[in-house]
């Protein structure tokens, strides 16, 4: 994921703000990590560069 994408991301459930938590990251982009909001104290993972927005009932 792109660090730039932070200007446009907001979380699917209440669409407040998301922070970044970066575990992984090569030439400014984040390859493990999470995106976490902390209005709804849901936590997104990053997985190969690839944000998984989906809200968490609907994750498997």
């Amino acid at each position: 994921m792109k660090r730039d994408l932070m200007d446009i991301l907001a979380c699917p459930v209440c669409k407040g703000p998301l922070e970044l938590r970066v575990q992984r990251e090569e030439a400014r982009e984040v390859i493990e990590g999470a995106l976490y909001c902390a209005q709804c104290r849901e936590t997104y993972p990053i997985e190969d560069s690839i944000p998984n927005l989906l809200p968490p009932h609907l994750r498997s």
